[in-house]
């Protein structure tokens, strides 16, 4: 009976056409993670106890095949947007509706939500990248630091809709980590967009997917948040990368630079709430909103 439910699901992926247009990633992505941890392993699983396995390997086989085909459709999908966003430059509304063709990102969802989490937009965004394996870290996190972190996509698509940047903007990305949140507000507003990392190793990486996607107002910067130079910042994101003490000063250098000008303070997480104390900061979201929605401070 096992047996047969297993070789009817993996007929009906081989015969289902619309997997195999590349338009239905989110499909794709669905059917991929089910061939392998519904049916590869459940295989696995029955060949450790199987007397008489031909009809399992074969299964396997087949199962194998499909899940390979599916991947090769992604592969040569992310190639060719990466190389549209390399010739055309594709920004603002032009790489939204270029999103949206493959992966539902309705931002409405996000109002359910307590706490975002990851979903098939950061899978899309991911593979956006033409590199897959995160680096090593090279330096030890001070007490204060706080482990990279990805921000989820969604989010970084919600702070975009509704930031109102305008094209003299300058964004700044507080531990930028692999500098997604970076490289996707340039993508989504086309402003000036700077990323503050202190590990070499994430800056290389974030350097590299800029520059394979041919983004040349982004800027990656290997210094400690507490020494880089913010003269040119207007609006500054932090998905809290430390806390404490050295989060206390770090807005203490913002505060003075708020003296010069207006700025914008955009947060996600726990540090919110240390922001929100802030006597020189106004919060113009409702306070009742919750540290897992992006929350934006003006300066008085």
């Amino acid at each position: 009976m096992v047996i047969f439910e297993i070789e009817s699901d993996i007929r009906a992926m081989e015969k289902n056409a619309a997997l195999y247009d590349e338009k239905n990633f989110d499909a794709r992505i669905e059917a991929i993670d089910f061939i392998e941890f519904g049916i590869i392993d459940q295989i696995e699983a029955l060949l450790q106890k199987a007397t008489q396995p031909a009809q399992l390997i074969s299964l396997k086989h087949r199962a194998e095949k499909v899940k390979s085909e599916l991947e090769k459709i992604d592969i040569n999908l992310f190639q060719k947007l990466r190389a549209k966003i390399r010739a055309t430059g594709f920004t603002g509304n032009d790489f939204k509706n270029l999103v949206n063709e493959y992966v539902d990102f309705n931002l409405d969802h996000n109002e359910h939500q307590e706490e975002p989490g990851y979903d098939n937009l950061d899978l899309f965004i991911n593979r956006l990248s033409s590199l897959q394996t995160m680096p090593e870290q090279t330096k030890e996190l001070e007490p204060e630091m706080v482990y990279y972190q990805k921000t989820p996509a969604r989010i970084v698509f919600e702070m975009a809709e509704k930031s109102q940047f305008t094209k003299e903007d300058v964004f700044f990305d507080l531990g930028l980590g692999l500098g997604q949140v970076a490289i996707l507000v340039n993508l989504l507003t086309g402003i000036k967009v700077k990323g503050v990392e202190m590990e070499p190793a994430f800056c290389d990486y974030a350097r590299d997917c800029a520059k394979a996607l041919n983004l040349s107002n982004v800027t990656f910067i290997n210094a400690d948040a507490r020494e880089a130079d913010y003269s040119d910042g207007t609006i500054f994101f932090m998905f809290t990368p430390f806390n404490g003490e050295m989060l206390q000063e770090v807005l203490e250098i913002l505060r003075k630079e708020s003296l010069l000008r207006k700025i914008k303070i955009i947060t996600y997480g726990p540090c919110t709430t240390q922001v929100a104390l802030q006597s020189w900061l106004l919060f113009e979201e409702p306070q009742d909103a919750g540290i897992y929605k992006p929350a934006v401070f003006t300066s008085l």
